[in-house]
């Protein structure tokens, strides 16, 4: 049979076909190349489009010619790719993927042609086509950008580091030892270490851990959803509040509720997120005698008004079940309290074996922290405590989330400490009015607008220090209207005494912040060796930026090294724009300054679209400044870095994990006037709820020249992808006494993860956006959920492997925490899902542990 009568049958369009196939992806290329090339980018798409145009109306004609031209594309575009990518598999992907799928497509054609190739010669470039592709496909589900243990991790005694570097704190916060089996703290001991000493689950038998219980707390907002705890365990009880700060007690064997109290939280006080990311556990009768409330008299009256039901009925609180079986004397009644913040801004005190208030606190078992605030009507929205308050010395300290993106004027950052069994104002901290250790007068309000801290604070019984993580002053993204007593105080770790609500110190990690860097991580206490060998007590300073600060917690002068390094100028502040900022010496997770290679897609076309983005906005490398006339890249993004999950520390191995992010935000200043137009006010203001979107996205900023719209993550609208290539979080191993790292590894699948929000059920190994800590045995596991794949892991710490995971019902972003019970080890996670992370919504409290009753 002749060719002439092969071109005529059915399978003869084929060229035609792919032809036209070709000659749209070539057109593509020629729009977004000579786009990209127009603000200075890659010439290779606007090149390789002309070529393919070329060669698909070659082969639409069925000219060999077609399928040679096509062949110069191939060769070039392998030769760009190596190139551009080296061996980084992810560049590869929008690279070479379209490309290689058209190259399997035309090497069908190739016997189709009027001078065709012969059958043997085209399927062989077919199966080498489709050989390729799998190859390539493959090595999706290999991990990439993995740093590979350091040798020498087998076991703590290899490391070295356990006389230099231990924990100075493994107490309760009263001083007293914890019990191997108790989680006390929401970082388990007064030092934050998130460090369990426990060993019964090990790395050789984990691969059998089971669930042992599953509870429901009943409490599902149906937005801004992600209540981020971490359970206490004391005795045979946890203790945990839920999203809207419901708190409950329960039975640490069996997981059955003893006791739930529900503040009766309004959804209109939700800030940004309905988040209660735990509780505070104390036991009066351990307070220091200096405490001078702890007034027995006192305590016996209140609990004989209570026993005898004198409580007044005036308060919120209501207790919808508690343990009608627990003996309640006088003696006993509040003398062990659970203490949490609330979401509309109170704290309140209940019984811990009864979950009944404590009549002694405040009015009735609650302290309104807005008292001296002047929040406005409607806006209670605006001050919100979503982190556990911290005791020290026998007073609660407790800051609290100014809601981003509303009000340069909001309310104040005010941090308060109250008598941890009163519930009296001891003193209060306000940056502008320093003289004043107490409430304002009457008809004055703390100062509107300075920085604030929404995070968990750390305690130094000893020293009767607090560490402060601040955030930034209201109006995240601009400078001018702050004033000179708020800027020392923004974006810094300070070391308040309490006693007299005092800083002793403070520790600046970005000087004059306009990119929402607010210290987000919970401080660990740790004694670090100076350059003499000598132990000193030492603060953990984890950052959004990445870096990681280890300070003298005395003095907060730094232990190891730090360097202000040019920082880039301009922005629409050039005049409020720091010549210099701090860096880290000893450790950073940030990677380098991103460039035009770093753009990414699933097809060539997205990474077009993003490396356009790329070249057409402002960006000077890390601290770029704010623009208007452009977007602006942050990198890294406001996620971090690190993030309120903090760092876990093994004193015994010298070891520090760090969970992190690794994802820029794009971002632009909206004129005022602009803004209006778009209808972009504060929350009081609108009509209708914002429902979950991202923080940043459209916020007003009212009382500046600007709003600010947030892309966090910088995302394609249409399909939903990162701009930026995986991974897009990790997590890593440092040596805690070099700051060198020992592995780093992607954490996260891309199971729930895909184009268009469609989950691609794959477990490709892409290193997802995370939220929530991990904790560390002594048996030498990791556990951690946090990544948007809904898994939560056990990690070998000397390998960084995964040596167990199982499925949580909903988003895992919370922090684990181990304890025993009747010689049984159990592993818990709170699975709520969080909006901002798009992970499914859920109530679970889930305890894994072995098979079998006992160990």
């Amino acid at each position: 049979m002749d060719e002439t009568q092969n071109v005529n049958k059915p399978s003869g369009w084929l060229p035609l076909l792919v032809g036209a196939l070709v000659v749209l992806v070539g057109l593509a290329f020629i729009v977004g190349g000579f786009w990209l090339i127009a603000v200075g980018g890659s010439w290779y798409y606007g090149i390789a489009g002309l070529t393919l145009l070329a060669a698909g109306v070659l082969l639409m004609q069925r000219k060999r010619s077609g399928a040679y031209v096509f062949g110069v594309v191939l060769l070039a575009s392998f030769i760009w790719s190596a190139w551009e990518s080296g061996l980084d598999y992810w560049r590869w992907v929008p690279r070479f993927d379209v490309i290689l799928i058209l190259a399997i497509l035309v090497a069908l054609c190739l016997p189709r042609l009027r001078n065709p190739f012969n059958k043997g010669t085209a399927y062989g470039f077919f199966g080498a086509g489709v050989a390729g592709f799998l190859v390539a496909f493959g090595l999706a589900f290999v991990p990439h950008g993995v740093t590979h243990a350091v040798a020498g991790l087998a076991s703590p005694s290899t490391a070295g580091f356990q006389t230099n570097i231990q924990s100075p704190q493994q107490a309760s916060l009263s001083g007293d030892q914890i019990a191997d089996g108790d989680w006390p703290s929401y970082g388990r001991g007064g030092d934050a270490l998130r460090y369990s000493p426990l060993t019964q689950i090990n790395k050789d038998n984990v691969a059998s851990l089971t669930k042992a219980w599953t509870f429901r707390t009943g409490d599902l907002p149906s937005e801004r959803w992600g209540a981020e705890t971490t359970p206490l365990k004391v005795g045979n009880q946890l203790y945990l509040c839920s999203s809207r700060n419901i708190m409950m007690s329960l039975d640490a064997n069996s997981g059955e509720e003893i006791w739930r109290y529900d503040p009766k939280v309004d959804d209109t006080t939700i800030p940004y997120t309905a988040a209660c990311r735990g509780v505070t556990y104390l036991d009066v009768s351990q307070l220091p005698n200096s405490t001078d409330s702890n007034d027995e008299t006192v305590l016996t009256e209140v609990a004989n008004a209570t026993i005898q039901g004198t409580q007044t009925s005036a308060t919120k609180l209501e207790v919808e079940t508690f343990a009608e079986d627990t003996v309640i004397t006088a003696d006993s009644f509040c003398q062990q309290r659970i203490i949490e913040g609330t979401l509309d801004s109170r704290i309140i005190a209940v019984d811990a074996a009864t979950g009944k208030p404590c009549t002694d606190f405040g009015d009735n078992g609650e302290v309104d922290i807005t008292q001296g605030m002047g929040v406005p009507d409607g806006q209670s929205y605006m001050v919100a405590i979503n982190s556990a308050p911290v005791i020290v010395n026998g007073v609660i300290i407790t800051g609290h989330q100014v809601t981003d993106g509303q009000y340069r004027w909001g309310p104040s950052g005010v941090i308060q400490g109250f008598d941890a069994v009163t519930g009296e104002l001891k003193w209060a901290w306000d940056v502008g009015a320093p003289e004043r250790s107490g409430a304002p007068a009457a008809g004055e309000t703390y100062t509107k607008g300075p920085p604030n801290m929404w995070t968990s604070a750390t305690g130094d019984e000893q020293l009767g220090l607090v560490y402060l993580p601040m955030g930034n002053s209201s109006a995240d993204y601009w400078s001018s209207s702050r004033r000179d007593f708020e800027t020392p105080y923004t974006t810094a770790l300070v070391a308040l005494n309490v006693k007299t609500g005092k800083p002793e110190w403070k520790f600046q990690t970005v000087h004059m912040d306009v990119w929402d860097y607010d210290l987000g991580s919970q401080v660990s206490l740790i004694d670090y060796p100076d350059k003499n060998g000598h132990s000193v007590p030492a603060v953990v300073l984890p950052s959004k930026q990445g870096d990681i600060y280890i300070l003298d917690r005395r003095t907060g002068k730094p232990l190891t090294g730090v360097a202000n390094l040019p920082a880039p100028p301009g922005g629409v502040e050039p005049q409020m724009r720091a010549a210099t900022q701090p860096h880290s010496l000893y450790h950073t997770l940030r990677k380098p300054d991103l460039t035009e290679r770093d753009m990414w897609g699933i097809t060539p076309f997205d990474q077009m679209y993003c490396r356009i983005n790329f070249k057409r906005a402002s960006y000077k490398g890390f601290y770029t400044p704010p623009t208007s006339e452009t977007h602006w890249i942050e990198y890294p993004g406001y996620n971090g870095g690190s993030d309120w999950g903090s760092v876990a520390i093994d004193p015994n191995r010298g070891i520090m994990v760090a969970n992190y992010n690794d994802m820029p935000n794009y971002n632009q200043l909206v004129p005022r006037d602009e803004a209006n137009k778009l209808g972009w006010l504060p929350r009081d203001q609108q009509t209708q709820s914002d429902g979950n979107t991202a923080e940043g996205a459209g916020d007003p900023q009212e009382g500046v020249p600007y709003a600010i719209d947030v892309n966090a993550g910088w995302r394609v609208k249409l399909t939903g992808m990162l701009c930026k290539e995986p991974p897009y979080g990790g997590i890593r191993a440092i040596e805690l006494a070099s700051g060198r790292t020992l592995w780093d590894r992607p954490i996260g699948t891309a199971r729930k993860n895909g184009p268009f929000g469609i989950s691609s059920h794959l477990p490709i190994n892409i290193g997802t956006p995370n939220n929530g800590g991990s904790v560390i045995s002594a048996s030498g596991l990791i556990f951690i959920a946090a990544a948007t794949d809904d898994l939560i892991r056990a990690i070998d710490i000397n390998t960084g492997e995964t040596v167990w995971q199982d499925t949580l019902p909903a988003g895992g972003q919370a922090t684990p925490m181990i304890y025993q019970q009747d010689g049984k080890e159990y592993l818990v996670i709170v699975a709520a899902g969080h909006h901002f992370m798009e992970t499914k919504e859920g109530d679970y409290v889930i305890a894994y542990a072995l098979p079998g009753n006992k160990a």
